[in-house]
């Protein structure tokens, strides 16, 4: 890997197109490098991962209204599928909507470095402008390779939160890259379409502070979708703003921390293949993934309480030590009321770790419907345990967050709880079970189970079969319209009526 300094440059300096950011970055998506065997796996997984996470959100109204209008984008030509109905439809559109369907749930893998990041949501773009183009399986693993090793990199080495930006501010860039790879274009035209992608997908974090609403999904989607039409204007001739990052009046002078800044973003060397997607994990419960370890842990105290004779109710408090992150997004450190309050949205709610870690810690288990129901959020008793439970920054839990030693990184803590005796019971977890060093790391086996598991009653078990063949043959598929999985009819009767739109 090369480590590259970006700062920013004064119109009047020499600075050369070859050392802008978006130019390197173009030069690894034109690499024709081979993937290696043990990235293409990789991808396959996670192909089956988005594949559950939508068929479980499929029929839930904030993807209902992607579809719906997505379907108002009939195909002209080509086009692409949209996960749980028949039909080809425009490329960008269906990317809209399966993007939508993909995040809903806040389920799908994740990567946190200095910025934090769901990589998979690469997928649905890449995927459908390469249906749309009537690629290959091995053409869409060179696409997705790069859109994951462009979206990491960019992860570790630019914080966007920090300056109250929202991460699909890079995801534009690496969704622009990794079509580049795909379509084999040249480095000039990845390089504009980078730079407008950039351009057009930055926004404010205010889509994930206070009361969140459905827009936390559709932003990645709108992300994956300008990333598209970026890519076609740039292949029409088309150029962007530049230096898009490094320029006087750019994005790290004013929408990051100042001119005075110098970030450091690591990418491939030429000929170095790419294995950022190595370096990701996914979800085994349907929450931030702050919350993934937390919610373990709640499973164990609660077997630790019963072992000992001690009742949740007899709880004076509970304090989750954890990193600023954790602290600061979903924990007390956040200062939004809305995390405390059972009228809240399902997207504030899985943003909220005092709920979380309540819920978990009474039911011993979590599901992604049931756990989050206007029954479960009112009912007295988790209110009283909710309201009981805060978080502090630990400094050493914020220094394995962000250390570059992934078998040191964590995204977990230490939980302390205190009983109306006195009694103390602590416990701490590093990283969730289903992390690549956690107690039960998902493996090929484990994303089928849950592809399975979500599926079920609404999916036949034929159509289950068939899509995970597909999947799993992925580097021999020509027709990547295999790819989508179709809901029965049934299934997708029980979705909501939507209002009226523009289409």
């Amino acid at each position: 890997m090369i480590n590259h300094e970006v700062r920013t440059h004064k119109s009047a300096e020499d600075f050369p197109i070859e050392e802008h950011l978006a130019y390197k970055i173009a030069k690894v998506a034109a690499d024709s490098v081979e993937v290696p065997a043990e990235t293409t796996e990789m991808i396959i997984n996670r192909i089956i991962d988005n594949a559950s996470v939508a068929v479980a959100s499929a029929t839930r109204r904030p993807v209902t209204s992607a579809r719906v209008i997505a379907q108002a984008h009939p195909a002209q030509e080509g086009g692409a599928t949209i996960f749980g109905v028949d039909g080809t439809y425009s490329a960008e559109w269906a990317a809209l909507a399966n993007g939508t369907a993909v995040r809903e749930l806040d389920y799908h893998d994740t990567f946190l470095a200095a910025e934090y990041s769901h990589p998979g949501d690469n997928i649905p773009p890449i995927l459908a402008v390469a249906q749309h183009k009537g690629l290959t399986g091995k053409d869409l693993i060179r696409g997705l390779a790069t859109g994951y090793e462009i979206q990491v990199n960019l992860v570790k080495g630019i914080c966007l939160h920090e300056w109250k930006i929202d991460h699909v501010a890079h995801l534009g860039p690496s969704v622009a890259a990794g079509l580049g790879t795909m379509l084999n274009l040249d480095v000039e035209t990845i390089y504009q379409a980078i730079g407008q992608a950039l351009h057009t997908t930055t926004a404010t974090r205010q889509s994930r502070k206070g009361l969140i609403s459905s827009w936390k999904a559709y932003a990645p989607a709108f992300a994956g979708k300008m990333g598209i039409e970026a890519v076609d204007r740039s292949m029409r001739g088309e150029g962007a703003p530049a230096p898009i990052w490094e320029g006087e009046d750019g994005f790290i002078a004013w929408m990051l921390h100042s001119p005075e800044r110098t970030y450091t973003v690591p990418l491939p060397g030429g000929g170095e293949p790419k294995r950022a997607i190595l370096d990701t994990y996914t979800k085994e419960h349907s929450a931030e993934y702050q919350a993934q370890a937390p919610i373990d842990m709640a499973f164990a105290l609660k077997k630790t309480l019963a072992e000992k004779g001690l009742k949740v109710e007899d709880i004076e408090s509970i304090v989750l030590h954890t990193s600023h992150h954790t602290h600061y997004v979903i924990g007390t450190g956040a200062n939004d009321p809305q995390k405390m309050d059972p009228n809240a949205s399902r997207e504030t709610l899985d943003h909220s770790i005092m709920y979380i870690f309540a819920v978990a810690l009474q039911d011993g288990e979590w599901d992604y419907e049931t756990s989050y129901s206007d029954e479960r959020k009112h009912r007295q008793d988790t209110i009283d345990l909710w309201h009981k439970i805060s978080t502090v920054e630990d400094p050493e839990w914020t220094r394995r967050y962000h250390s570059n030693d992934l078998d040191e990184k964590a995204f977990g803590g230490k939980a302390v709880i205190t009983f109306k005796d006195g009694t103390v019971i602590e416990d701490e977890r590093a990283v969730a079970d289903a992390h690549p060093l956690g107690a039960r790391p998902f493996g090929r086996e484990e994303y089928i189970n849950k592809f399975k598991k979500l599926a079920a009653g609404k999916v036949s078990e034929e159509e289950q079969e068939r899509f995970l063949a597909a999947a799993q043959n992925l580097e021999n598929l020509t027709d990547l319209s295999e790819l989508n999985v179709r809901l029965t009819d049934e299934a997708i009767a029980t979705a909501p009526e939507t209002s009226k739109g523009l289409f």
